[in-house]
């Protein structure tokens, strides 16, 4: 019997007939919402878990033990309840945690197949493991490189929208007072402190309205195929994400192909994970030719979506028989080409950011101060 198996009533083997429960913990919910864990928490999960199977633990008594870790009404408790209950009842593991497919990706469910087809799912566990901390740490960087910029621009709009509704009033009131004629950027001055008084709300209103719109319509087909093509296309921006999904393809279908995860399921799998749904469509296409018996490397240079040195490396791997070793090539290189460019997006974005917040407040500073020499003239 494999280390990962069962002991006493539950010594069937893993990959053994199903039996599927009726309701109870594979169903369990908290409150109205699904049991549900983040790619970290997740990335954790399966770290203990090969941690517990490697120090000699049956798969049922290692979800066991994590199901009586942290709070009583935590997901991970919930799950690990819900996978052990479906072991118990002599399910196997890779078809007990399709049951919980927000938490696990069909990448996920493949892999551990694998390992119980070939007896190591140690050594699954543990490349998953790899794969969620690369694909994390990836996630960090992008993630570093887009707050800051955004951050920063958030807070130069909110100081001239205070300038504007609080500042900018009471200047006025000092300018009606005196009664001269006020320079050309002061009146446009006013004229926007006006306006956003008076249908600042009607505005906020709009941009949320518009905000509202563009959430839902990038979910549908079309605009998350148009939003993804703009990301893909964008200056400055489609360094770092063209190249992050472009490794993250890499270290997907190498993992998957290394756990003996034929081509065919392994596209379909990089399709629905890759996140990005021009590369997606591009997959899809890729792997119907397949199926005809083309190479992968074909269909994707045909697609347009990758670049020319991806595919020429990945058909070198092809001739050579050696798949798994050009897509880790082509994964590292493309990690370090988004690291490159968020090194370059940082730094080019700074003093861009700078000038612009600069420029709004100079503008407001130079209408006041423009107003006041106007008004010293007219005293003196």
């Amino acid at each position: 019997m494999a280390a990962y198996g069962n002991k006493g009533a539950s010594s069937k083997p893993v990959g053994g007939k199903k039996k599927k429960p009726a309701g109870g913990l594979l169903d369990m919910k908290f409150g109205s919402k699904a049991m549900v864990l983040k790619p970290v928490e997740v990335l954790l999960f399966t770290g203990e878990l090969a941690d517990l199977l490697e120090a000699g633990m049956t798969l049922g008594q290692a979800l066991s033990c994590l199901a009586n870790q942290g709070e009583e009404d935590s997901a991970q408790r919930a799950i690990s309840q819900g996978l052990c209950q479906a072991i118990v009842n002599g399910e196997a593991f890779s078809d007990a945690i399709k049951r919980y497919p927000e938490t696990f990706p069909p990448l996920y469910s493949n892999m551990v197949r694998a390992g119980e087809s070939s007896g190591a799912m140690i050594e699954v566990l543990r490349r998953l493991v790899d794969h969620y901390e690369r694909n994390d740490n990836m996630r960090g960087k992008i993630k570093s490189a887009l707050s800051y910029p955004i951050v920063v621009l958030c807070f130069g709009v909110l100081a001239v929208i205070a300038a504007l509704v609080w500042i900018i009033p009471q200047f006025q009131k000092v300018f009606d007072s005196m009664g001269a004629a006020l320079p050309l950027p002061t009146r446009i001055l006013i004229g926007m402190s006006h306006g956003v008084k008076q249908w600042g709300w009607l505005m906020a209103l709009i941009i949320g309205l518009l905000v509202l719109w563009f959430k839902r319509w990038k979910k549908t087909p079309a605009g998350r195929l148009r939003v993804d093509g703009w990301k893909l296309k964008m200056p400055l921006i489609k360094g770092i994400v063209a190249n992050g999904v472009y490794a993250s393809l890499a270290f997907t279908l190498k993992t998957l192909l290394s756990n003996g995860v034929n081509v065919l399921q392994a596209l379909k799998i990089s399709e629905e994970t890759c996140g990005n749904a021009v590369i997606g469509q591009a997959l899809a296409n890729a792997r119907k030719r397949v199926t005809d018996g083309t190479s992968i490397s074909g269909p994707l240079a045909a697609s347009g979506a990758f670049p020319r040195m991806m595919t020429d490396m990945l058909a070198v791997g092809e001739q050579a028989g050696n798949m798994t070793a050009s897509l880790e090539h082509i994964g590292m290189r493309y990690q370090k080409d988004m690291d490159r460019n968020i090194t370059a997006f940082t730094n080019a974005l700074e003093p861009i950011l700078i000038v612009l917040i600069a420029a709004a407040v100079g503008f407001v500073a130079i209408a006041i101060l423009m107003a006041v020499f106007n008004m010293s003239k007219a005293l003196g």
